[in-house]
C-alpha cells in the first residue's frame, strides 16, 4: 500500500529512449547566434519555419528582416508584414542597427 502511494504521488513520466535531437537552425538561440556570429543570414523563400522564428524575433527587437528582390534589393519589413510569412521571396536577417535609435532623454 505505501509502494502504491509513493507512485501514485509523482505525476513524472519518463518516456523511453533517447531525446530527439533538434534540427540545427531550427530553434531561437542557434537562429540568433547565427546572425549576430555572421552579421547577416539568408533565408531561403520556402523555409516557413524558420521565417515564422524570425518574425517572432523580430517582434522582440532582436532581428532586421529584409524582403530580398530579384534584382537583389533589399526591402525592410514590417512586423506586421513579416507575419503573413510569405513565400513569395527570401529574406535577409541581420542584426538590428541600435545607431538608429533616438537618444534617451534626460
Amino acid at each position: 500500500m505505501r509502494q502504491q502511494s509513493a507512485a501514485a504521488a509523482t505525476n513524472v513520466v519518463r518516456f523511453p529512449g533517447p531525446r530527439a535531437a533538434r534540427q540545427d537552425g531550427r530553434d531561437q538561440k542557434s537562429l540568433l547566434d547565427t546572425v549576430y556570429t555572421n552579421g547577416a543570414f539568408v533565408v531561403a523563400a520556402d523555409d516557413r519555419e524558420t521565417k515564422a522564428i524570425a518574425a517572432r524575433l523580430q517582434v522582440f527587437g532582436f532581428l532586421n528582416i529584409g524582403e530580398i528582390s530579384m534584382d537583389g534589393s533589399v526591402r525592410p519589413l514590417k512586423a506586421s508584414e513579416t507575419s503573413a510569412t510569405s513565400t513569395a521571396r527570401p529574406w535577409r536577417l541581420s542584426r538590428p542597427s541600435f545607431d538608429e535609435l533616438p537618444p534617451l532623454a534626460g
